[in-house]
């Protein structure tokens, strides 16, 4: 799969000398003329991919499915093609590292335009969580003036945003 971007968050000076730990996830790209398919979340106000963590020994496809099926409620997925990989470094608020190195695996696939039941874990609900089809223009400007203007947003944001500026280049 092809290398898309490497992001290093800016407090972070070095990678030597840290101790860093790794996660994969999968992300999904589905894409509907100019609507995307994208979760909104209200506690840090951007849009972004549907996807996750891999879980441990589960093959990344097997992961995406997962992911969409749960965050959105996806029907019928298919035609799944690798997109590219977006690496990042960031700051590891947690016992057994100082630095996460992230690693997104990017698919695109195909579903029905009809979304079912979600099941969204503890967290994802009260962050406010919710899935949507959106003009991707839209989602871009948003998450741009997101991180221009608002002291709410996450660090997945930069990601994400890359991630929807790519696609909209490159798929529509």
């Amino acid at each position: 799969m092809r290398h898309l971007h490497t992001s290093v968050h800016e407090s972070i000076e070095h990678l030597d000398q840290v101790s860093i730990v790794k996660r994969d996830a999968a992300r999904a790209i589905v894409v509907s003329g100019e609507d995307i398919l994208l979760l909104y979340t209200e506690r840090y106000h951007d849009y972004t991919l549907p996807g996750g963590g891999i879980d441990d020994g589960e093959d990344k496809i097997a992961g995406l499915v997962r992911e969409l099926e749960e965050e959105t409620g996806a029907q019928n997925i298919h035609g799944i093609k690798p997109y590219g990989i977006y690496e990042e470094f960031r700051p590891w608020y947690r016992d057994d590292a100082d630095v996460i190195h992230m690693i997104s695996y990017c698919y695109t696939c195909k579903i029905d335009r009809e979304l079912g039941e979600t099941r969204y874990e503890d967290y994802e609900i009260k962050n406010g969580m919710k899935a949507v089809w959106m003009n991707i223009h839209e989602a871009i400007a948003h998450n741009e003036q997101t991180i221009a203007q608002s002291p709410k947003k996450g660090m997945s944001i930069e990601r994400e945003t890359f991630l929807l500026r790519q696609v909209a280049k490159e798929l529509l």
